[in-house]
């Protein structure tokens, strides 16, 4: 079949792993959902597929379902569901109703209150806990320092904190305030705080003057003081002392009412940034009711988390798997945030975390994961994990070793939840269900109320086993309510609607299988195509990172308009400082077999460290910009990166091989 200006639009060369884990039977929140779903709206509704194709068949119907079935507090009802325009970008949800994120937590918390709620692991202070009680008054004494400060409904509040209880707690004071919050962590630079946080126009900052990351303590003292003197929509500030849990503990036993405040179904609950890795962070507007309904149907539907259960995803307040974390309180899941190193004093240490406060679930970076079978680490020889229950992974496509360590590794009875979505949707698309089994190296998948499908160039819809375009083909109520400062929605239309009309394009590559699995193979603009055959840079990387000695990996290709192979470059980070000859012959061999001859490297390159961003994303294009003559702050927040200086190496390879 002929696509993508005339290269061969071929099957996937995905080798499809064996299954790793099966169904859950018994009665999981899913189950007790079918059933109610066969009994009150089709009884044709039997299984997971039936279920998936009604959710996205009558997305009206299957997102009041949700409402009613978590039992949400509307203040004003809901004139209509859903007004669905042709184009996506114009639906609306929940028209004329009203009600608040924030109120879920609080009506969770009343029926608990001396059970705990939020622990809290730090670098820079001792392991601290709040009861569902304590986080309620927490709550509102951050109530009172809006009201005291001036802050109003409608009113941006930015956050330059870690991911520690006062976070969580900030943000809920601010949903229950009708206030949007805003967060960066405290490793972000001031040129990546400003670049965000200005474009909202703060008239709030709460920040941490200092944080401890494993051994090392960081000054951030003089960045607050350049951030405040560059943003000057900030009217008031207020310290958190990071290095003290006196406050957290004093203010938590302050009693005190959360005041509720009702704001339309699409009122801003948070503003989200891309990771600004082709040009300015674009602000993301996320509304009360879509996250409110998206994020309780995924933790409880698909995790089955609830009440009396413990849930860790090892993030910082710069990335969406925060604000994923912090949702599970609306089923009343215990969170554990942990702000801090997660390998230090070594690659141990969130897994001690998860055997001593009995997790349930635990969510981590697909490279953390990676990381951790390079290492040799087995974690079930030296902690109890039997009371885990999933591993969850995202950030990048998780590869099939990734899930075959954690079954032999973490524990045969530990199911893999490998999610794909984006901060643009605030959720996930693609994952797991109890319903299904899980297969390495796929998602078992796309999830309830999402409708995500393979297209060709043509817009239609690609065969099973064929590579296409992610498209969402029916709207999802945690899509953006917009982008800040794009009053027009112009912005918005051009960034996810202009390339398939009336289908939201994510910008990945997808395939999926006739049993309703998918694998993601990486970004469709960092795609390689030599002489008619593309491969998707997350295959590459699944082979090269297979091997021992290549710690992390990045390729690029570079090729003039109308050049049919190109040069191929692969850039590792090994073990050591250079590559043995037979390593380099060994990494050319399983590109050649398990791919194809045609993505056999032209040179095989070894930096110091592959490039990040602080959520774990490589820099693909950032770096082929790099290579064909721009300049690194030119292509990418630098102050969003683990380690910027890792461009600077690019630069010199450019330079050494003359190829700008």
């Amino acid at each position: 079949m002929d696509g993508y200006g005339g290269v061969r639009h071929e099957r996937s060369s995905v080798n499809r792993g064996e299954l790793v884990s099966m169904p859950v039977g018994g009665s999981t929140a899913i189950h007790r959902f079918l059933a109610h779903v066969q009994r009150n709206v089709s009884s044709s509704v039997t299984d997971y597929r039936s279920l998936h194709s009604w959710s996205v068949g009558d997305p009206a119907s299957f997102w009041n379902q949700i409402s009613l079935w978590f039992d949400v507090k509307w203040h004003d009802t809901p004139s209509q569901v859903m007004v669905r325009d042709p184009a996506m970008v114009g639906t609306k949800w929940w028209s004329g109703g009203t009600l608040n994120f924030a109120e879920q937590v609080v009506r969770m918390a009343k029926g608990h209150r001396d059970e705990v709620a939020v622990i809290g692991y730090s670098d820079s202070r001792s392991r601290v806990e709040l009861t569902w009680g304590e986080l309620l008054n927490l709550i509102s004494h951050y109530q009172s320092i809006l009201v005291k400060a001036g802050i109003r409904q409608g009113d941006r509040v930015a956050a330059f904190l870690p991911n520690i209880p006062e976070t969580a707690a900030l943000f809920l004071a601010c949903a229950a305030s009708g206030v949007a919050f805003s967060s960066c962590p405290p490793e972000f630079g001031e040129d990546a705080v400003i670049s965000r946080f200005g474009q909202i126009e703060p008239a709030m900052l709460f920040y941490v003057d200092r944080y401890r990351y494993g051994k090392k303590e960081h000054d951030k003292s003089e960045v607050v003081a350049r951030i405040l003197a560059s943003i000057p929509s900030v009217r008031t500030t207020h310290r958190v002392d990071l290095f003290s849990d006196g406050e957290l503990i004093r203010d938590s036993q302050s009693p005190g009412e959360v005041a509720i405040t009702p704001v339309a179904a699409n009122h801003p609950l948070y503003i989200l940034y891309s990771s600004g890795t082709t040009g300015l962070p674009k602000p993301i507007i996320h509304g009360h009711a879509g996250i409110l309904h998206e994020h309780m149907k995924i933790m409880s539907l698909h995790h089955d988390l609830g009440h009396g259960e413990r849930f860790m995803w090892y993030s910082t307040t710069g990335w969406v798997m925060w604000n994923y974390l912090i949702s599970s309180l609306l089923v009343g899941t215990t969170i554990v945030v942990y702000d801090g190193d997660p390998a230090y004093p070594d690659m141990s240490r969130l897994w001690s975390v998860a055997g001593d406060e009995r997790l349930t679930m635990i969510g981590l970076g697909a490279n953390f994961i990676n990381n951790c079978l390079k290492s040799g680490l087995v974690p079930r020889d030296r902690f109890d994990l039997s009371s885990l229950r999933i591993v969850g992974s995202t950030g990048s496509p998780l590869a099939a070793e990734g899930y075959r360590w954690v079954m032999e590794n973490v524990g045969h009875h530990v199911a893999v939840h490998s999610i794909c979505g984006g901060t643009d949707v605030g959720s996930a698309f693609l994952g797991m269900s109890p319903l299904l089994p899980v297969r390495a190296g796929e998602m078992s998948c796309a999830l309830l109320g999402a409708d995500v499908r393979a297209l060709r160039p043509d817009g239609t819809v690609c065969d099973p086993g064929e590579t296409g375009e992610l498209v969402i083909s029916t709207p999802m109520p945690s899509m953006p309510v917009g982008l800040w400062n794009d009053s027009d929605g112009s912005r918005l239309r051009s960034t996810y609607f202009e390339d398939f009309p009336g289908k939201w394009r994510h910008g990945d590559w997808i395939t999926f299988f006739d049993d309703g699995m998918a694998v993601v193979s990486g970004r469709s603009d960092a795609t390689l195509n030599r002489g008619g055959v593309r491969i998707g840079t997350a295959e590459f990387y699944s082979v090269t990172e297979s091997l021992p000695f290549v710690v992390d990996s990045l390729v690029i290709h570079l090729a003039s308009p109308g050049e049919e192979l190109g040069k191929l470059l692969l850039f590792v980070q090994s073990e050591g400082s250079e590559l043995t000859t037979e390593q380099r012959r060994l990494i050319v061999t399983e590109l050649r077999t398990r791919l194809s001859p045609r993505h056999v490297p032209d040179d095989i390159i070894v930096v110091p460290m592959i490039p990040r961003t602080l959520s774990g994303k490589k820099l693909e294009i950032p770096v082929k910009k790099i290579l064909l003559g721009a300049k690194p702050g030119d292509v990418c927040s630098l102050d969003s990166l683990v380690n910027p200086a890792a461009l600077d190496d690019f630069v010199k390879v450019r330079d050494s091989l003359s190829l700008a």
